[in-house]
This record gives structure tokens, sequence and C-alpha cells, in this order.
């Protein structure tokens, strides 16, 4: 979800509510304690130079219960970020505290801000040597193929 969707779904809410991946929401008293733009400049694997840039949101919850942060009061804490530090319509990327700082993809079903898994990937599996999709073998074909010696396919 890009930053213009978010505040677009926020509009006609009542109350936040963030899911995690395991269905559990993140307690109602959460903060938004960081808004922010993240540039990642790397090398992968391949060699090759890569950028990438999100918008960091991250969720903290405390011991004070009572704390609710309403829809118009996040479309103005990160209106006032575009401001202040120029943010980019990118894509959002939520930090929040599980056995470690997790990170998470964002998306809306209508009613939840669903945080949704990441995964770590190779951007140069070509260069690797790491196929890209799996062969597909049919067992007939391995049929032919001189079993559990030292030149066969199938041991």
């Amino acid at each position: 979800m890009k930053l213009s969707e978010l505040k677009t779904n926020l509009k006609p809410l009542q109350q936040i509510a963030f899911q995690l991946p395991n269905g559990s929401l993140v307690p109602s008293h959460f903060h938004v304690t960081e808004v922010g733009q993240i540039d990642k400049k790397f090398i992968d694997c391949g060699g090759t130079l890569r950028n990438e840039s999100v918008i960091s949101l991250q969720l903290w919850s405390a011991n004070d219960y009572n704390h609710r942060l309403h829809p118009e009061k996040l479309i103005h804490i990160l209106e006032l970020s575009e401001a202040k530090l120029g943010l980019e319509d990118l894509d959002i990327e939520v930090e929040y505290q599980g056995e470690s700082i997790q990170k998470y993809g964002l998306e809306f079903d209508g009613t939840h801000f669903l945080l949704t898994t990441k995964q770590t990937d190779c951007l140069a599996k070509d260069n690797c040597g790491i196929p890209v999709k799996k062969p597909k073998l049919k067992l007939a074909d391995l049929s032919n193929e001189p079993c559990c010696s030292p030149d066969g396919n199938c041991c």
C-alpha cells in the first residue's frame, strides 16, 4: 500500500485497527512513534547496484491503555511528515515489536489494516545459478535412466 492509499483508507474510518499475520490485533492503544522515508542503496549478490525507498511507519504499544489514535490524527501526522520530510508516495513498510523489530507490508481489507509478512529473496538468481523456476520432470522420462549408477539421475 502506498502512502496516498493509507490516507484515503483512513478518511472514512471511526477507528484504526492493525491486524498481525496470525490474526491477532495490535493493541488498540498503540502509538505511531516514527514516520519516515528509508532509502536503501545496496549491491546484490550478482554485482548489480540497487536503490529501494519505502515509507516507514513504526507502531509501538505502551501501558497507557486509555490512549487511542484516531484516523484524523494519523492523517495529520502523515501530512505533517510529508510536508516536513518531503515524503514521496511510496510503498509503506510497518515496523512492530515482536521477538525483535519485525517489518511488514501493509494492506487494507475495508476494516483492518493488515500487516503482511515479508520475505528475503535473492535478486540475482540468474547470476547465482539458482533456477528461477524448477524444471518439471516426468517420472516416465526417468525410467530410461540407469538408476543408482554413478552416471544415473535418480540417486
